[in-house]
């Protein structure tokens, strides 16, 4: 299996690709890699199951090197997501083990292996039917028959993304040849993206602006011989332009999500809480396309809507979340109590949030319906009831009940009955009024922006002058917003628009030949509060954040009720609300957020006249979690004022980076914990110092990031700080157990661990001999010894015993150091006999044989007329061998190598000059045929005569 799960991860560009994962609104704190693994290197328990049957595919990746487990996709086809097609019969499961060894293929290592090795391998790997491994591995080398037509073949995929070109390129063995180009079994003629080209041997088919149409299997065709290939058409990632925005409604409305992506007609997938959402027959869900623009439609939004909705491309994905309220009825303007007189008009106003909200007028209890001196009007969110020629019998309590909504307003209307009495006619002035002086009782609230209206009944005959002051200023009709009229019975003063500065008492005086009456007003503007300042973020967490704000500075002349908060994302323009109810405290902690998409904090101050406009944004934070305490935190050493801590690193890092390990200690039964040293280390091991000797000392480790510190991790029991006397112990590696071989020059370095404590004592001795500075340098460490020749020579051979002593107890190691060099050439080559055109040789091995065995010899041959030498025989074991095949008449000389494990001797030994062959007896048997040679020389040359 490991062997397909490297392929699967294979640079190969027709098979599996790597690239970078698309960034997320906030960059991810990790660089990770994306693998498409093709089927074809998947394993499979059945290819080829019947109807009703079962099948399993396993797809395994060697997890040693991962940081953290990986996201498993598996796709149909091209990029059909398999994960929302799970189900009764579609399972997907995953298994994640990070220290998970990787199975081995002896037979792809067999087949990789010099025949030399194959004894070896199959003992490492438990094979013991050698002649049955050997016909098996024979049967998977059997080379494929070499095709006739085509020198080079196609190769079996080829990848190119959409829009670009690629060229298919075959190498034919005659240059006339003509070959046919095939796709899906069709034939291919030539057009403008479709371009064939001959160059030599070469045959080349250009395929120009790819599509997903051109992605198929493609044959090249010389006669009956064929090659195949299939060509995978790879689309670009679409990219997600613009994000989906998080959306707050009121239950009923229709919502619609928007985002953007980087091409048209690209295939796009929408979520609701991981879960796929398809156009049902209720029309609940609608998709709409318009360009590079793509919209969900929700109609009719419930609670059960509420969610995070994703819409996914293949090569991004956006996050947005809806959250759905009940419709709440806020009041803007409340119904007021009117007192009027007969004859007068009276008109009862209020003004509701949501325009399209109707309401029922009710008298004491009974609906009031329009008449020719009553009319109920609503336009937009404003309704009236207005009551004209007012008669006593109109008095009472009028109540607006908003229709869908369990509250009503209501208010009084007073009448004011006028007695007319006789009186003379030099009536003194006088102002009837129940409001007069500067208590809280007394004081007439106005909103800022709206008018203020005093009305002020008085009397006197004759008629009297009215003069309206605010301190010492008269005020009148040329201050532009003020305005003083004055009736019979009345003096009415009105300012538009209040503001602020209109607060305080005003007077009134009236005159008249009779006297004067004087009598103030106090007057009080109230508004909405300032704005809070930007509220701060104390605190981040996984998906919230704790907020907090300072009161505003002016509450608007009434007590500050509440506030309401507001979110959004950084590169959004949407802001959503948090909550609809007035919140009384000033610390605030928010939820429902995406761990590290970056969000700002705005606040609204409220009271019983509205809502104020809203702070300044807050700083932008990241919601991200602490992560998980770090794992296996162990005493590596200790000693008496000292102690070495590891551990590693947390299994859960989140989307934060990791910042650094803080390291704390404290005497056992105390809680008070002190910094091991300032600041973070990134390192996963540490030293801490100057510890009392003797005490009980605890220790703990955390994690930081940028959400502040992780749990710790606590060591089991306190340890004591004192030094443990350990026995001094060699580990001698494993290597070193059997005779260490070196060439001459070659560098000698043993390093040879070992244990013990207090530090002990190191001594190297060679052959019970102490060792030579001026060639051998020894360095020690507390854990370790290294002997060093930086070139060696045949002396340094011997025994090398290294001691580690603490007082009395000691501990003995010894290496074999073995300095090999070139043998020295063989010894006395000499011609044994001469027979046809045979020579029998033999010669003795040589004195210096390089410190270790002989493993052969090579024998060469040369005619002394050229001299030429060729080899007879190598790696020949053997002091004597024949040379055959010599050519009767020719001198020739001879000459041996010796061969060891370093190679071979720098000098031959040579034979002696060379040889003539004389008339040898022979015994034949009769009736059979003879033969007789002889080797001779002569100047001039020899002649030769018949014996017979």
């Amino acid at each position: 299996a490991v062997k397909e799960a490297q392929k699967a991860v294979s640079p190969d560009p027709a098979i599996a690709e790597p690239k970078p994962e698309e960034p997320k609104e906030a960059p991810p704190p990790l660089v990770t890699k994306k693998w498409i693994v093709h089927m074809k290197y998947i394993f499979s328990s059945n290819l080829f199951p019947n109807v009703g049957e079962n099948i399993t595919f396993v797809a395994r990746v060697c997890g040693e090197s991962l940081l953290k487990k990986p996201t498993v996709k598996w796709f149909k086809g091209k990029w059909m997501d398999l994960a929302s097609k799970s189900g009764k019969h579609l399972q997907l499961k995953e298994h994640y083990d990070r220290n998970s060894k990787p199975e081995v293929d002896v037979w792809e290592i067999l087949q990789k292996a010099p025949p030399s090795a194959y004894e070896k391998i199959a003992f490492q790997y438990g094979i013991t039917d050698l002649r049955g491994m050997l016909k098996r591995l024979k049967k998977m080398k059997k080379e494929e028959k070499k095709s006739a037509a085509f020198l080079r073949k196609l190769d079996p995929a080829y990848q190119v993304e959409k829009g670009h070109k690629i060229k298919l390129q075959i190498e034919v063995a005659n240059p006339d040849a003509e070959v046919k180009w095939l796709k899906n079994g069709q034939e291919i003629h030539p057009t403008g993206r479709y371009i064939f080209e001959s160059v030599g041997n070469k045959r080349f088919l250009t395929i120009n602006n790819c599509t997903l149409a051109d992605d198929a299997a493609y044959t090249c065709m010389i006669g009956d011989e064929k090659t195949v290939t299939e060509l995978f058409v790879k689309e670009p990632p679409v990219l997600i332009v613009r994000n989906l925005e998080d959306q707050m409604v009121m239950k009923g409305e229709r919502v619609e999500f928007e985002c953007e992506v980087s091409e048209e007609g690209a295939q796009i997938k929408w979520e609701k809480d991981g879960v796929e959402l398809t156009r049902d027959e209720s029309f609940k869900y609608r998709f709409k396309k318009d360009g590079c623009k793509h919209v969900l439609i929700i109609n009719d939004v419930t609670k059960e809507d509420c969610g995070h909705y994703r819409v996914k491309t293949n090569g991004g994905q956006s996050l947005a979340e809806l959250m759905v309220q009940e419709k709440q009825l806020e009041v803007y303007q409340n119904i007021a109590d009117l007192t009027v007189k007969a004859k007068d008009q009276a008109v009862f106003k209020c003004e509701v949030s949501d325009e399209n909200v109707k309401g029922i007028w009710y008298k004491n209890g009974v609906e009031v319906k329009p008449d020719a001196r009553t009319h109920i009007t609503h336009i937009g969110r404003i309704h009236k009831l207005t009551i004209d020629e007012v008669k006593p019998e109109d008095e009472g309590d009028y109540t607006f009940v908003p229709e869908g909504y369990a509250f009503n307003l209501s208010a009084k209307l007073n009448f004011l009955e006028v007695k007319i009495d006789f009186v003379p006619r030099q009536d003194p002035p006088k102002i009837h009024l129940d409001c007069m002086g500067r208590t809280a009782e007394s004081t007439i609230l106005v909103v800022a922006g709206n008018k203020l209206r005093l009305d002020v009944p008085i009397t006197g005959d004759p008629a009297p002058t009215v003069v309206w002051t605010k301190g010492e200023k008269v005020l009148t009709d040329s201050d532009g917003r003020v305005h003083v009229e004055s009736t019979k019975g009345h003096c009415i003063f009105t300012i538009e628009g209040a503001e602020r500065q209109d607060e305080g008492v005003y007077s009134v005086i009236v005159r008249n030949p009779a006297g004067e009456d004087t009598a103030d007003i106090n007057v009080k503007v109230v508004d909405v509060p300032d704005p809070p300042e930007a509220p701060r973020i104390l605190s981040v967490g996984e998906d919230s954040c704790i907020v907090q704000w300072d009161s505003p500075l002016f509450d608007g002349g009434q007590p500050v009720i509440g506030y309401v908060l507001e979110r959004k994302k950084r590169k959004s323009y949407r802001w959503m609300r948090l909550n609809f109810d007035p919140y009384k405290e000033t610390t605030y902690e928010a939820k429902r957020m995406i761990e590290g998409v970056a969000y700002e904090m705005r606040v609204y101050a409220v009271n019983t006249i509205g809502m104020s406009r809203p702070s300044a944004a807050s700083q932008p934070f990241v919601p991200v979690a602490p992560t998980s305490e770090p794992t296996g935190l162990c005493v590596d050493d200790i000693s008496d004022t000292t102690i070495s801590l590891k551990w590693r690193a947390p299994e859960r890092i989140g989307s934060a980076e990791l910042e650094g390990y803080g390291v704390e200690y404290c005497k056992e039964g105390s809680d008070e914990w002190i910094p091991a040293f300032s600041g973070l280390t990134e390192r996963t091991t540490v030293i801490v110092h100057d510890l009392p000797t003797g005490e009980k000392m605890q220790f703990r480790v955390r994690a930081y990031n940028m959400a502040g510190p992780s749990l710790p991790a606590t060591l089991q029991q306190a340890v004591t700080i004192r030094e443990i006397m350990q026995r001094p112990k060699i580990w001698l590696p494993r290597n070193l157990r059997q005779t260490l071989i070196k060439k001459v020059g070659e560098m000698i370095n043993l390093v040879i661990p070992f244990q013990g404590k207090p530090r002990p004592q190191v001594t190297w001795t060679k052959n019970d001999e102490p060792l030579d500075p001026k060639q051998v340098s020894i360095r020690n460490s507390d854990t370790d010894t290294i002997l060093f020749i930086r070139r060696s020579e045949r002396k340094d051979s011997g025994k090398y015993e290294v001691q580690v002593q603490i007082e009395n107890v000691e501990d003995r190691a010894s290496v074999n150091i073995q300095i090999v060099d070139l043998p020295g050439p063989p010894q006395n080559l000499k011609v044994i006999d001469v027979w046809g055109f045979n020579v029998a040789l033999e010669w003795k091995p040589p004195k210096d044989n390089g410190n270790c065995d002989i493993t052969g010899y090579t024998i060469q041959k040369a005619d002394k007329k050229t001299m030429e030498w060729y080899n007879v025989y190598e790696q020949y074991r053997r002091t004597n061998c024949v040379v055959s095949d010599l050519i009767m008449g020719n001198e020739y000389v001879f000459r041996v190598y010796a061969m060891n494990m370093v190679g071979l001797s720098p000098e031959p030994c040579l034979s002696k000059d060379s040889f003539t062959h004389p008339l040898v007896s022979r015994s034949v048997i009769a009736g059979y045929n003879a033969t007789l040679s002889c080797s001779v020389r002569g100047i001039p040359k020899v002649s030769t005569c018949d014996l017979n």
